[in-house]
C-alpha cells in the first residue's frame, strides 16, 4: 500500500505548483511516498519527472499529459494502472446517456494501452450522488473507480456499502473530511455548502475512519490518496494529520 497527496488543493492554497521536486521534498519529509498524478506537458518532461520521482524514492500513481490521447499513451509507457475517465463534457448539464456512451468509448480505448479507466465521483459532476454512481457503473461494466468518500458523503452517498460492492473496481481511494458550512443551501451551491478538510475535522459523521478499517479487512493493498480541497492553513499541517490518523489504521 502506498500513501499519496491529490494536491489539487496544494496548488489552490499556493497558486499553482511551481517546483515539483520541492514539492515531492516536502511530502516526503511528512511522510508520504508520492502524488497521484504526474503532470507533464510532453513525452520528454515525462521521462524527466518520473526519473525525478525514482530518483527521489516516491512514486505516482497515473499520469496527466497534455490531451487525452496522450495521457493514454504516457500513462502505458509508464507502466501505469489507471487514468482517469475524461470523456469529455463531464458537467450536470450533459445528458446521462452521451455521457455513459463516451464513457463506455473511453474504457475500450484505454484498454487497447493495458490501462484501467478510473471514474472519480465530484460534486457537481455529471456523476454525483448515490443513484448516478450506481447507473454508470451498472451501465459502464468495464470502468474502475476512483472513489472520493467525500464527495460521495457530501451528496449523502453510503460509503461503506459502496466499498463493500465496488470493492474488486477500486483502483485507489480519495481521503478527506466534511465541514458543512451553511446546511441551507442545495448541492447546486456545493462549494458554498460546505469544504473538504482533513480527517477528524469535519461536523457531519463522515465515517472516514470506517471506510479505513472496512479497505483494510477487505485485503486492500492499493493507492490511498489524500485530498483537501480547501486548506484555511499550511497544506502540510493538515496532509500530516490525515496521513498519521490513516496510518493508525493501516499500518
Amino acid at each position: 500500500m502506498k500513501f499519496g497527496v491529490a494536491d489539487y488543493g496544494m496548488n489552490v492554497w499556493d497558486g499553482g505548483c511551481y517546483d515539483f521536486q520541492t514539492r515531492l521534498e516536502e511530502l516526503r519529509t511528512i511522510g508520504y511516498d508520492g502524488t497521484e498524478r504526474l503532470e507533464c506537458i510532453d513525452a520528454a518532461d515525462a521521462m524527466y519527472k518520473a526519473a525525478a520521482y525514482r530518483r527521489m524514492g516516491m512514486d505516482f500513481a497515473t499520469c496527466r499529459g497534455p490531451n487525452v490521447e496522450t495521457t493514454l499513451r504516457f500513462s502505458a509507457a509508464l507502466g501505469m494502472e489507471y487514468v482517469w475517465l475524461t470523456p469529455g463534457d463531464a458537467t450536470r448539464k450533459i445528458d446521462m446517456n452521451t455521457y455513459l456512451r463516451r464513457s463506455n468509448r473511453f474504457v475500450e480505448c484505454a484498454a487497447k494501452f493495458g490501462l484501467k479507466t478510473a471514474l472519480h465521483n465530484h460534486l457537481g459532476s455529471r456523476i454525483e450522488n448515490q443513484e448516478e454512481l450506481d447507473q454508470f457503473m451498472k451501465e459502464c461494466p468495464g470502468a474502475s473507480l476512483l472513489l472520493d468518500i467525500g464527495h460521495l458523503h457530501g451528496a449523502g452517498g453510503d460509503i461503506l456499502a459502496t466499498i463493500d460492492k465496488y470493492f474488486d473496481r477500486i483502483v485507489a481511494v480519495h481521503f478527506k473530511d466534511v465541514f458543512i458550512k451553511d446546511a441551507s443551501l442545495g448541492l447546486d451551491v456545493w462549494s458554498q455548502r460546505l469544504r473538504f478538510c482533513e480527517l477528524g475535522a469535519g461536523n457531519c459523521d463522515e465515517p472516514w475512519e470506517e471506510a479505513a478499517k472496512l479497505l483494510r479487512k477487505r485485503g486492500y493493498d492499493k493507492w490511498v490518496l489524500v485530498e483537501h480541497d480547501t486548506h484555511l492553513r499550511d497544506p502540510l499541517i493538515d496532509l500530516k494529520v490525515s496521513l498519521d490518523g490513516l496510518k493508525k489504521i493501516f499500518c
